[in-house]
């Protein structure tokens, strides 16, 4: 059995848990708050930035000229899409430089994105990548899902058909392949730390999804 089919196996659940969340539920029913809805794009550029961080050193890890292609590509890929962000939804949503600049890394964003940069710099380069794996992978699943059954008009439909688009799904598979390559050279030590920073890095995604509907915020 792959990797990658081993471990969505095992975290079919909190899968399950991610797709059916109030923040999903609404976004694809076009009832999702705008301030919910602003504040996860603010956070989402904001983890974009660092996303591509750690897809960079993944990549300057690469035991092979296309794994350094590929994830040096999909760094530069990341940090594009944060400036986007700001040239299109931001401004439609009212969300100017200022108030972006002002507004820090939410407690979920923070631990998400130090979860991801920690793990690219000091793990092994299979388990970086594992680590990694979930935004591309949920985020592909979940925007399928929320693009086949998303209202129409829906205020949202914009960033819905982004990422329901064929080439971020080809990317995503990509990315699935280079991991299972990775660990079918890997120890068994070394599958079994994957498949705990894959986990780790899934259950992240759904704090960062539960912490946009709550406007999560520092407490102190």
């Amino acid at each position: 059995m792959s990797f990658s089919t081993d471990a969505w196996a095992r975290n079919a659940a909190l899968y399950e848990k991610t797709r059916t969340m109030p923040f999903n539920q609404e976004l694809a029913s076009g009832q999702l708050s705008e301030q919910a809805f602003r504040h996860y794009m603010i956070q989402d550029a904001h983890y974009l930035l660092a996303f591509g961080r750690a897809l960079a050193v993944a990549a300057a890890k690469a035991d092979h000229a296309d794994g350094v292609v590929q994830f040096a590509d999909a760094a530069k890929n990341a940090v594009v899409v944060e400036r986007s962000l700001h040239e299109g939804f931001m401004k439609q949503f009212g969300i100017d430089g200022d108030t972006f600049a002002s507004t820090p890394l939410s407690p979920a964003s923070h631990h998400y994105t130090s979860f991801l940069i920690a793990t690219a710099w000091s793990a092994p380069y299979p388990v970086a990548l594992a680590a990694l794996l979930p935004c591309f992978w949920i985020y592909a699943e979940i925007g399928r899902d929320i693009h086949s059954r998303a209202t129409r008009p829906n205020p949202y439909g914009a960033w819905i058909d982004t990422y329901a688009g064929e080439e971020f799904h080809t990317l995503v598979r990509e990315v699935i392949a280079s991991v299972d390559q990775a660990a079918d050279k890997a120890s068994a030590q070394t599958r079994d730390e994957m498949h705990r920073a894959y986990t780790h890095a899934a259950q992240l995604e759904w704090m960062f999804w539960d912490s946009a509907y709550r406007l999560g915020e520092w407490p102190v």
